[in-house]
């Protein structure tokens, strides 16, 4: 018995010996890490072994081998990979080469930028993106003959930043043969002049007149509008997005289907296609799962109505500015009911648009009566945007366990000029982050891009300072709705990877979860909060490898 004893103790103590010769394949060490993870939301060193996090804390002496790669990042803070919750990647990976017009403060400036663009770039291609915001020069809408004498040869369709609104020159609309006789289709606006001559302006389901003849962008170029994108996000520290179909979702899809199988993919992604064509989602769910740890699909976008910018929002009551206008929906509203229902009915996750108080209430109750028709399950309804709605719809987030998929560098944005359209009334409830947290909602965060930019720094500085781009507002615009910085950190990283079924991978910095995380130029929780602007990602690791390091 003895004998057996002791043969069991020195076999204990080999099997020890051996586990404890396991050492990390990297160890980052001297940082300020912010876990995200309550039981545990301080540390000092992380190590990563493969593409797992297999330590968190601050003796990491053990986990250290010959071959361990030691990273010393000199007291920054390490957070986990910001999770955008809202892009369309893409267009934002095309804009990245296209014209700025985002810059543009004045009229002027506007037609010189588009002036110098079409000298830069002679010959009869389309010009695309731009993201212009006419209240940056006082609200006038641009016209077509502002800038048919410096376009040339090229048809312009350039879009207003929050992508509901665009402008085309002339020659794009007679290639589109819009002219004064052109009805708009139902959802959609063209506006036109007192003659019934069309300006150039084009909103909503109406663009889909000048989407379906613009030439579509080959592989090739997706290809490298992705590239783009994918870089631009590591540069901002983004490692995981969740892309609403810039292109319908399935040419967004098969672009990032072929990096994969390219081995060009770095980002995680969860690809959410077209709300109408979820038979096909269903179909292509069933016979090739749901993706892995890089690719993900399963999701659907939706809209109900436009948006602020373009007064298609839809509101109970009039724009203040537009007094014969509530805004309107854009997907006529029975087949919105239904497509919800039965998506959710397979199993689907569904996200839907909707700004205008209105256009929330409407998406909340169609939630509501798909619950009930379709039973209890982990369904995690969204709601994308959340941007204006009645006090009494916080209550109902937060009972109908539907998620709030929101942008808070929208509000230091439109808060520039939101109140020539909303009264006071209807402001207290927009943009409104910290009623949805008080209520109980699970608040996420992302950018919209190409809307807004792909910088969840910027994101976290407006959530938590409100001050708008304008600096008229230093307290705060509606300041009773800022965030802590922690609580805006959460949206950023937790409250995402739950928003789209991830938060056992990602999200956090934990034992065995994908070790996706950032390194920071400053500690967000000791700088004054009008600082947290100039931050500058330094780092950023998806899977455990570098995507990005920033030069000195």
């Amino acid at each position: 018995m003895r004998k057996i004893l002791l043969l069991f103790a020195v076999i204990t103590t080999i099997f020890i010996s051996c586990a404890q010769k396991e050492t990390a394949d990297k160890i980052y060490f001297n940082a300020k890490i912010w876990t995200g993870d309550s039981a545990q939301p301080l540390a000092e060193a992380i190590a990563i072994k493969d593409n797992r996090i297999v330590y968190v804390g601050k003796d990491y002496a053990a986990l250290k081998g010959d071959k361990t790669e030691m990273i010393d990042v000199g007291g920054k803070m390490i957070v986990p990979g910001f999770i955008d919750n809202h892009t369309h990647f893409l267009t934002g990976g095309y804009n990245l080469a296209s014209v700025n017009l985002r810059t543009a403060k004045t009229k002027e400036a506007f037609i010189s930028t588009l002036k110098t663009y079409c000298q830069q770039h002679p010959g009869d291609s389309w010009i695309l993106g731009g993201d212009w915001d006419h209240e940056a020069w006082g609200g006038e809408l641009p016209n077509k003959s502002w800038i048919d004498s410096v376009t040339g040869d090229h048809p312009l369709f350039v879009n207003r930043y929050d992508g509901h609104m665009a402008f085309a020159n002339s020659k794009a609309l007679a290639i589109a043969k819009i002219d004064k006789n052109t009805a708009p289709p139902a959802g959609g606006v063209i506006v036109k002049d007192k003659t019934g001559k069309p300006t150039g302006i084009i909103k909503d389901e109406a663009m889909n007149l000048m989407f379906s003849i613009i030439p579509p962008a080959s592989e090739k170029e997706l290809d490298e509008y992705f590239q783009r994108a994918q870089q631009h996000a590591f540069e901002n520290g983004v490692t995981q997005i969740n892309d609403v179909n810039s292109y319908g979702g399935w040419i967004d899809m098969a672009t990032y289907r072929r990096a994969q199988q390219n081995k060009q993919l770095d980002l995680r992604i969860y690809s959410l296609v077209a709300l109408s064509t979820w038979q096909k989602l269903d179909s292509f769910v069933k016979k090739n799962g749901r993706g892995d740890d890089m690719l993900r699909w399963g999701g659907l976008k939706g809209f109900v109505d436009g948006s602020l910018g373009s007064t298609t929002a839809w509101f109970y009551q009039p724009y203040l500015d537009a007094p014969a206008s509530n805004g309107f929906t854009v997907t006529d509203t029975n087949d919105l009911r239904k497509w919800v229902i039965s998506a959710d009915s397979a199993g689907l996750q569904v996200a839907v648009h909707a700004i205008g108080d209105h256009a929330n209430d409407f998406i909340l109750n169609v939630f509501e009566e798909a619950e009930k028709k379709n039973g209890n399950r982990d369904r995690r309804f969204r709601v994308e945007h959340a941007q204006h709605v009645t006090q009494s719809a916080f209550a109902r987030f937060a009972s109908l366990h539907v998620i709030p998929s929101m942008q808070p560098y929208h509000a230091i944005d439109d808060g520039r000029w939101a109140a020539k359209r909303l009264d006071d009334a209807r402001l207290k409830g927009t943009y409104a982050f910290k009623s949805m947290l008080d209520a109980g909602a699970t608040l996420t965060f992302g950018s919209d891009w190409t809307v807004a930019p792909l910088k969840p720094i910027e994101g976290i500085y407006a959530a938590v300072t409100r001050r708008t781009l304008d600096d008229k507002n230093p307290n705060g615009w509606y300041p009773e709705q800022k965030l802590t910085v922690e609580q805006a950190l959460k949206c950023y990283t937790v409250n995402n990877a739950y928003a789209g079924f991830f938060e056992n991978k990602t999200g956090k910095l934990k034992v065995g979860m994908l070790a996706d995380f950032v390194v920071l130029s400053d500690d967000l929780f000791s700088i004054p909060p009008e600082k947290i602007w100039d931050v500058k990602v330094l780092r950023t690791v998806v899977g455990g490898k570098e995507v990005f390091v920033k030069k000195d």
